[in-house]
């Protein structure tokens, strides 16, 4: 099933979610099936259960874009335990759709986390899979990427959206 994709101003994009105690169950395979499903057809790199209102620490990776298999993370509960270095780049978001900023995040992350089985792993990243670790979790933390851009262009962002809303062009 493919879930809509909950928009910036949504109260549960800035809630940190609840961590999941229940593991291998059919209604989280489920869950974890229907979010790369839902991440694939917005086009996104990764997404994080509150961005489809589900307010809890799950979130789904695939850098790949659907390309290869192997590549595809889930990651429960997850940890950042290490980073290292620095990238400047372009990042948007499926949550705040039309809007790209330049967001200098560590280049190198390691993350730890638990997969369906609740079983916890470790596992590190550079460049893109780096800077989606990062963006997820923040998602699951409550947080979206426009609280690392300047205040100015968080802003500049917040009216544009809030006259699309008035539009009703964003809801």
């Amino acid at each position: 099933m493919v879930y809509p994709i909950v928009k910036y101003g949504n109260p549960v994009l800035e809630t940190p979610a609840a961590t999941i105690t229940e593991f291998d169950t059919p209604e989280l395979h489920k869950l974890i099936e229907d979010m790369f499903e839902s991440m694939y057809a917005a086009h996104g790199v990764g997404l994080a259960a509150p961005q489809i209102g589900i307010s809890k620490r799950i979130s789904v990776i695939d850098a790949s874009n659907g390309e290869s298999p192997a590549e595809k993370l889930v990651l429960i509960n997850p940890e950042i335990v290490h980073v290292e270095g620095k990238q400047t780049s372009e990042e948007g978001c499926l949550s705040v759709p039309g809007f790209r900023e330049l967001v200098s995040r560590p280049r190198r992350v390691t993350i730890r986390a638990q997969n369906a089985k609740g079983e916890w792993f470790e596992k590190t990243g550079e460049e893109l899979l780096a800077r989606a670790f990062l963006h997820e979790t923040d998602h699951l933390n409550g947080r979206l990427y426009i609280t690392h851009i300047s205040m100015l262009k968080r802003d500049l962002i917040r009216r544009k959206v809030r006259k699309m809303q008035k539009a009703g062009e964003w809801s």
